[in-house]
């Protein structure tokens, strides 16, 4: 069950981290959702980092890297693909 205190600690660190996070490869938007393990949501708050594609880590600097968690509130990598206007 999602708690309020969660959505508002995830809140404040989605406001504080996401020009940080935009900067990074890949990263085409970043947002408040549940964590999702094999596609289905697993009920955690996190933030959602949605990329055009998920590229394996070996082929990152460690400055391209995106965290898993960022002050104790989960991070999860969504892939999304790409943004168009329509």
């Amino acid at each position: 069950m999602v708690q309020n205190a969660d959505m508002a600690k995830a809140a404040l660190v989605q406001a504080k981290y996401t020009d940080q996070l935009m900067k990074l490869p890949h990263v085409v938007g970043v947002g408040l959702g549940l964590a999702q393990k094999d596609g289905q949501p697993t009920g955690e708050v996190a933030l959602v980092v949605m990329v055009d594609e998920k590229v394996p880590e070996i082929l990152l600097s460690q400055e391209e890297l995106i965290p898993s968690e960022i002050e104790g509130v989960r991070v999860d990598v969504q892939m999304m693909g790409t943004f168009a206007a329509q």
